[in-house]
């Protein structure tokens, strides 16, 4: 399997051309990230580009949608609860979906949280690919336009990516590697979730609401993600560290 990955310098967002062989086909993942790299190894690999998945509606994942689909001719996927946030989505999928191309098998996973129709892609049983749900060492915000749910995020994190096998490599929305493992033992919202670390119980507010900070820990761009419980009606959220101050 061939990888290849470019980064936006401001977003930090990822993009991945996935293809099965040299010579053969390959799919993109998120088109955020500088196009110039891609192209150069859709070239030189001599792929037949025949999908572009998407992870979520968000800017920072679709900004080239419309330039790889103009100069390729292959169709934007995505989740069918966010089809018209997309503008133009030419299939639509659901969780459990799979597609196929060349030697490439490709299971969706529906994740929602940090937005409702969120989906994860698993290739051929090797690699998934986590969008803004699961990042190394860090999580996905409930915070983000379109969102869902902390309940929703979680389960799709402890129910649905912590089920697949402990190996597996993750390639996420944002920054660097990780594995289903690694993640498991070391990203702090998950030791917490699995009771290996109490919640903490420092005052503060959030977004200028009272709350309980449970969680802080370092996000994939350098800055905090929390965790937080809000006085009004014990709502929880993980939200940016930026919109929380300590009132201890």
């Amino acid at each position: 399997m061939i990888i290849k990955k470019t980064m936006s310098d401001g977003w930090l967002s990822n993009t991945y051309l996935v293809a099965d062989r040299p010579g053969g086909h390959a799919v993109l993942i998120d088109t955020g990230g500088p196009m110039g790299p891609i192209l150069e190894a859709i070239e030189n690999e001599r792929l037949e580009l025949t999908h572009i998945l998407c992870t979520h509606h968000h800017i920072d994942h679709v900004q080239n949608n419309g330039e790889y689909k103009s100069k390729f001719g292959c169709p934007i996927c995505g989740h069918t609860s966010e089809a018209r946030l997309f503008g133009s989505l030419d299939v639509e999928i659901s969780d459990g979906d799979e597609l196929v191309s060349g030697d490439l098998h490709i299971r969706a996973l529906h994740t929602p949280g940090h937005t409702l129709g969120m989906l994860a892609f698993v290739v051929n049983d090797e690699r998934v690919f986590t969008g803004d749900t699961l990042f190394r060492r860090t999580v996905g915000g409930t915070r983000a336009p379109g969102h869902t749910s902390f309940e929703d995020i979680r389960h799709s994190i402890m129910e649905v990516l912590m089920r697949l096998p402990k190996e597996m490599a993750v390639h996420p929305g944002h920054t660097d590697p990780t594995t289903i493992g690694e993640e498991w033992e070391e990203n702090p919202f998950i030791r917490m979730w699995r009771g290996k670390e109490p919640e903490g119980e420092r005052r503060c507010t959030a977004f200028g609401e009272p709350a309980t900070l449970l969680l802080s820990a370092r996000d994939y761009d350098g800055g905090t993600k929390c965790w937080v419980r809000f006085d009004e009606g014990n709502k929880l959220d993980i939200v940016p560290g930026s919109q929380v101050k300590s009132l201890d």
